[in-house]
């Protein structure tokens, strides 16, 4: 029989704690048993494992995340302060809390949190205007969703709803698209496909920035009836490793599209919001795509949401019955709050050239500190402040990333290349906060190399 009342007295003391701006030691104590222990026993014991880089000593005293420390970095439970060179996986642009989106979400909460589904919802319409206004060239209408996963899945079936006699859909090898089952039969990594197979059918990969495989391939789906209606690529490929195109890569891509009837998706959920030194990372490349896919800073750091852009040629096909493809809580009032905040932002403090600027500053001094160790780390390269380490092995990278969480900095793997650690930090990462993410990285790599100065 559930005991409703031992669960309502756990939960009013959760709701108790999350009150209290301070919680004494004997809490702090409390919460990080109970969170180890909801890992292990209801979330997944994996994850434990996984996050054992971001463990000091006794696990229960180190891997529970608790409150932002300033716009740059986090918290744990004890009181440690952290610069966060992860970002959520590129979600903190405008930083951690930005006031200006915070408020906006505030605001919003106190008039009305969601909508009622029927009644035509404000925050919706602007958005998307705002989103029109921004994006390059013709797109224009827009889908709202929750997540990166669906922004490419409903991008996907808008591609192929339209060319319904083009069942083929291209992606790359080392793409990273999400794991609904649409987005996962995009997604390149066959761990992350086996267990599930077969994915959706129609999907093929070619290697990334291989414009004469692209054309091959595209060319002997047509011979054989099974055309290709739309080309999903990341711009500069994120969890693949942040894998940087050569200069004439994505126009090619375009033309040949073009020149083949079919759409190109751009998925811009980690690279957009001014993440590689433009808004959106197809500007540095003047390609316009048919459909755009946005997610991850795209709600400030503050609320989860998404965005599938489209041309209106394209998006037409929803018109007759816009209930083809839906979403209860996709663009709810609160989220829609946080992303025109958002955007006001990105603008209001120029952080896409921000962005640009501190890229280049950030490489020199990377690559200052890996000088001397291109035994263990063979590669630095990015563009803005989506930014890559690639070490000889995963063992190489997993040991810097332990050294540098130990000393304050955190960074991680990416999930389809794993040699490579990335460094994504927010777009108003300070001078000094990188200055010591370099000493930090150098004093890493002597560690991990065994030199006796350190």
């Amino acid at each position: 029989m559930i005991n409703y009342k031992d669960i309502y007295n756990y939960s009013q003391r959760i709701l108790d704690i999350i009150a209290k701006p301070i919680i004494n030691e004997q809490e702090v104590e409390w919460v990080k048993q109970e969170t180890v222990n909801g890992f292990r026993d209801y979330v997944n014991p994996g994850f434990l494992e996984y996050r054992k880089s971001v463990t000091i000593g006794d696990l229960a005293s180190s891997a529970v995340e608790w409150s932002d420390s300033g716009p740059n970095g986090f918290r744990d439970i004890n009181g440690k302060e952290y610069i966060d060179c992860l970002g959520g996986f590129g979600i903190y642009n405008v930083g951690h809390r930005h006031p200006k989106v915070l408020k906006a979400v505030i605001d919003q909460m106190g008039r009305q949190a969601l909508h009622s589904q029927d009644l035509l919802d404000p925050l919706r319409a602007i958005l998307m205007k705002i989103l029109a206004d921004i994006t390059p060239g013709q797109l224009k209408y827009s889908f709202l969703t929750n997540s990166g996963t669906e922004s490419v899945e409903a991008g996907i079936k808008l591609a192929k709803a339209n060319n319904p006699n083009k069942p083929t859909i291209i992606a790359a090898t080392k793409a990273f698209h999400g794991k609904s089952m649409g987005s996962l039969s995009g997604t390149a990594k066959g761990v992350f496909r086996r267990p599930f197979m077969p994915v959706v059918p129609g999907f093929r990969h070619v290697p990334f920035n291989d414009l004469e495989m692209l054309r091959k391939t595209m060319e002997s789906c047509q011979m054989v009836g099974e055309d290709v209606g739309a080309v999903l690529l990341e711009p500069i490929q994120g969890e693949g490793g942040v894998n940087i195109p050569d200069g004439d890569y994505l126009t090619g891509v375009r033309k040949l599209c073009d020149e083949f009837g079919a759409l190109l998706i751009l998925d811009e959920v980690q690279t957009g919001m001014g993440r590689t030194g433009k808004m959106f990372c197809c500007e540095h490349y003047g390609v316009i795509p048919d459909i755009l896919c946005l997610a991850k800073a795209f709600g400030g750091g503050i609320m989860p949401i998404g965005a599938t852009i489209a041309t209106e040629k394209v998006f037409s096909v929803l018109f007759e019955n816009p209930f083809l493809h839906t979403t209860t809580f996709g663009g709810n009032p609160l989220a829609c709050a946080a992303a025109i905040a958002n955007i006001n932002v990105l603008i209001e403090e120029n952080l896409p050239e921000r962005a640009a600027e501190m890229g280049e500053y950030m490489l020199a001094g990377l690559r200052k500190a890996a000088a001397g160790y291109e035994n263990k780390l063979v590669d630095v390269r990015g563009k803005g402040l989506l930014i890559a380490m690639e070490f000889v092995d995963n063992e190489v990278g997993f040991e810097v990333a332990k050294h540098m969480f130990d000393n304050g900095v955190l960074v991680t793997g990416t999930l389809i290349n794993a040699q490579v650690i990335r460094v994504e930090p927010p777009l108003t990462i300070t001078r000094k906060e990188a200055d010591r993410v370099f000493e930090v990285l150098a004093y890493a790599l002597a560690k991990v190399s065994g030199d006796n100065k350190v």
